[in-house]
Parts: C-alpha cells; structure tokens; sequence
C-alpha cells in the first residue's frame, strides 16, 4: 500500500515538473515604478530618479508561505527500514537578493525495524524489563531467567520549529534575464521535540518470546528480506513501550524530549506562475542526542553492551508547494536578477545622463568626417549634402573654381577655369548677301475661338495653313502663340489648351519643328478669346 502511495507522488511530481518547464520567467521590475517604494525607502528612490544617487532603492518583494510533504526518517542505531511521511509548512522572506531567512514548522513520524537479532541490551531498561539478557552490567545474567533475544525497533515522533539562512545560487545571471528555475542552499538553528515508542509487547500484553526465538533459530530464516517480512507479519502496530529516555535529565516540552538542532538544506524551486512554485529540498537535521531511535548501546557478540557516542538525526526528503503573498511588491527577490536593470540600461537608456556627441569637421564644410566624402575641401566652397563640392553646371568644374558658374550645355567642353565655347548663334549663321540677316514675316494671323472653346475651326485651321507656308518658307525663323486670358484659374487653364491645340496642329498636322514654337498665356494682355501668333 506505501508502494503505491510513492508511486502517486513521485507522478504527481514528475507531471508538475513538466508544467514547471514551460513557465515563463519574469521581467525584473520597473524601477520607475513608485508603487513598489516603500516610504522609508522614497529618499533614495527620488536621489536616484534625480541623478545625485546611482543606485535605486531595494523594492517592496513578496512574502512566500509554503507546504509540503516527503520521506521523514531517523537516522541511528536501528535501521529505519519503514517509509514515513513527514509534513512541513514554512514563512519565508528575501533580505536581499541572495540572502532570505524561513521559518519553518516540520513533523515526522519515522519507524525502524532491525533485521539481525540482539542479545546484549542488558542495560536498555525499555527490553530488559520484559527480556532476560544474559550479561547486565558486569556480566551477570539475570538469576531464574533465560536468555532472550529481542529485535529492535522503535516508533518516533519528531517536531521541530526552526529559523534557517538561506542562499540563492543561481539568480545572478550575467548572459541571460533568468530562468525557470533557482537552486539554493541554506543552515539554520532550531528546537526539536520528539517521543519514541518501542513494540516490546504484543496485543494481550506479553512478550514475543516465540516470535523472536523462531526467527533466530539458524534453521528456520536465512535471508534478511525473509526475516523483515516475519517480523511485520508477526508483530502489531500498538508500539505501548516508552523506549529509553533521558528522563529529568533533559529538558521536557511535556511528554516530548526537548533539543536544539543544526540544520543544513538544498533544493531547487521550479516557477509554475509569477505566484506559485514547486520546490524539492533535502534537509539534514543534526541533535546532540542519541535516543532519537530509542537505543544508545553498542551490541558486542561476547560481553557487555557499551554506549555508542554516535548522535542520531533525521532527514526530510520533500516535494512542496510555495505562493508569494503581497499586494503592490515584486516577486520575491531570490527570483529576480539584480543585473536586469543595469543591462537593460545599458541596451536601452532612459535613466543615464548623455553627453550632446561632439563630431568632427576637419575641413569645416558643415559634414561630419564619418560622412565626408571629401574631407579636404577648401574653406568656403560650396558642398552637397555628402561633403562634396558642387559643380551646378556639371562641367566638371567645382563652383569655387569655375570662372563662368553656368555654363550651357551647347558650349561644354569648358576649360580649366570652366569657361565654354559657345556655337556661333543662329542669328549669324543666316546672313544674306551684303551682311545683313534674313528677315523673318511679321504678318500672322489672330485665330479666334468660341467663348470656352479650345476647339480649331475650319477658318482657323486655314489661317495655321497659311502661317505654316510662312514658316517653312524661312527655316530660320520661329514664332510664339500669345493667349489673354483673364485671372481666374478656369480661363488659364483654357488657355493654355488653346494655345497647345495650335502648336500640335502645326507640328503635328503641317510638319513645323516644335522646338520653333513656344506657347505663352499672359493675363490681360488682349481679348481673352483671341489667340495671336507672333514672330520671334
């Protein structure tokens, strides 16, 4: 039945463990968070937020409380070959990020059964009332009576109340926030109070004489797994003997011999949520007694029984459950890393002081070096945005040493001081004999339009006819399309329709160059509806 009872645990363990893994691990805390300042602490807070302290105040951390439940035994003269369950609940609270101390109430109820047989308990005043031991004392057997042998065992059961130290040894990570997970370790002081029973008697009252004699006899069990079964088989559950005691020689919490204690722990705590957890801890408890199990003798094969000088102590081997309480705090403070403000200030600052960077500018053109890509430029000449001298024609030239800053595209090559040569003009180029230039007609015609119109009508279209014959007939000259319109932005807009619908229909329809052609619309300059055509 304890078997199976185990087995549950130990599931039940195992299914949290893999809740546990996937928890997530928290975020530290928000040192701007005021709420988690308590008020004795605000002066620093308000040094730090103003830059005269460098280190935040401690914050408000929860308290935990926690239960659990685990493998309690005594370890001593007697085997404590019996599972026993143990209870524990405990308060616990961080004083810093490493360091927390726990309060913590423990109850145990351990067993042991001894396998080999025992003669020599002559001074054990809980057998040998019942038993005849052959050597007492000095040796002397007991008058009238045989020798018995006797099987030691014992029922114990311990409280304890202690207050433990313990250490956190993993939160402080330095490549990592933190994990699911801390390990710690601890020691602490306490008291222990505790009562052990003996089964000497069976359930009407009288020994085990046969009981004991036939598992000893060397014919009838050989094994040691065949004579615990015997035993259990054979013996009751009453444990109705007060095993040896200390009496008033020690002090009493009633019935219960009163020690103070060692204690020495580890565990790991896994985080299920931001409140809760899963702890399994080992811890050790030492007392400067040596009755815990209800025998302090040495058994020797031949002669007297002599005191041991080897001090008991009891062992609780525990899975628990653990909740932080508290309003307005952060988890406890074994769960947060210290490092986390610091490197998330250093990654991402809000609180640190920046100096306004200083960059250099060698050559003082307005570009920082990292950006320049001229670095050496002369004081005072013009750049573009990448540290360069401009060069706004794009002769080749940079302005601060171009002698003609813009020079047309028809008279580049320039020379080294940026000066062109320009073509001879058409004006030139088209002198009549006699050296004087060829004159262009004067004589266009007006081509007027419907009122809102841009459309060209027949008439109109004759009188482009005709200035196209004039146009073609002088290749050297060109003309401009006048329009008048009035101010408002409707009429300059059909106004330049109409003076683009004459110019497609010379270049498109009579065949003239449209570089010859330019269009103007001139606000008030004629009648609004008429469009002039006029030589250059």
């Amino acid at each position: 039945m304890t078997s199976k009872k185990y087995k549950f645990l130990f599931a039940g363990v195992f299914m949290l463990l893999a809740t546990g893994a996937f928890a997530q691990s928290g975020s530290g805390y928000d040192v701007y968070d005021s709420s988690v300042i308590t008020t004795k602490r605000m002066p620093q807070q308000n040094e730090f937020w103003n830059n005269t302290y460098n280190f935040p105040s401690k914050p408000r951390n929860m308290w935990e409380v926690g239960v659990s439940a685990g493998n309690f035994h005594v370890a001593g003269d007697v085997s404590s070959r019996i599972p026993t369950l143990g209870f524990a609940a405990h308060v616990r609270k961080a004083l810093g990020y490493v360091f927390s101390l726990r309060l913590q109430y423990l109850y145990g109820n351990a067993k042991g059964l001894n396998w080999l047989q025992s003669r020599n308990f002559g001074n054990n005043p809980a057998w040998n009332t019942q038993y005849s031991a052959p050597y007492l004392g000095g040796g002397t057997t007991i008058p009238g009576r045989p020798a018995d042998v006797v099987y030691y065992n014992y029922k114990n059961k311990t409280q304890d109340l202690g207050i433990q130290g313990i250490f956190t040894l993993n939160n402080i990570r330095f490549h990592k926030n933190k994990s699911g997970f801390v390990l710690y370790g601890g020691a602490g002081v306490g008291a222990t109070a505790y009562q052990v029973k003996i089964n000497a008697l069976d359930e009407n009252g009288n020994p085990y004489y046969a009981l004991f004699s036939s598992i000893a006899a060397p014919t009838e069990y050989k094994d040691k797994k065949d004579i615990l079964k015997a035993l259990k088989d054979g013996l009751d559950d009453s444990y109705e003997t007060d095993a040896e005691n200390h009496g008033p020689r020690r002090p009493k919490l009633g019935d219960n011999t009163l020690r103070l204690n060692t204690t020495l722990l580890a565990g790991v705590a896994i985080k299920l949520g931001k409140r809760m957890n899963l702890a399994i801890e080992n811890r050790h408890t030492f007392v400067k007694d040596d009755l815990m199990d209800g025998q302090q003798w040495q058994e020797h094969p031949y002669g007297d029984a002599a005191q041991t000088g080897n001090w008991d102590s009891y062992n609780y081997l525990s899975v628990g459950l653990n909740f932080n309480l508290g309003a307005k705090a952060v988890e406890p403070l074994w769960w947060l890393n210290p490092l986390d403000y610091a490197y998330s200030e250093l990654n991402n600052p809000r609180h640190m002081k920046l100096p306004k960077p200083v960059l250099d500018d060698a050559d003082g053109d307005g570009v920082t070096d990292q950006f320049d890509r001229e670095p050496n430029t002369p004081a005072g000449a013009p750049v573009d945005t990448h540290g360069v001298s401009k060069d706004t024609d794009g002769d080749g030239v940079p302005d601060y040493k171009d002698k003609q800053l813009i020079t047309p595209t028809e008279c580049q090559p320039v020379d080294a001081d940026g000066v062109g040569k320009c073509p001879e003009p058409e004006c030139c180029k088209n002198m009549v004999p006699g050296g004087t230039t060829a004159q262009c007609p004067s004589d266009y015609p007006s081509v007027s339009f419907r009122n809102g119109s841009a459309s060209l009508s027949s008439d109109a279209k004759a009188m482009l006819a005709s200035t196209a014959a004039k146009l073609k007939a002088n290749a050297a000259c060109t003309v401009t399309v006048n329009g008048y319109p009035e101010a408002s932005k409707a009429s300059q807009a059909n106004c330049q329709k109409r003076v683009d619908a004459i110019k497609a229909y010379l270049v498109e329809t009579e065949g003239i160059s449209a570089d010859r052609i330019s269009t103007n619309c001139e606000i008030g300059g004629g009648d609004k509806n008429t469009v002039d055509i006029k030589s250059n």
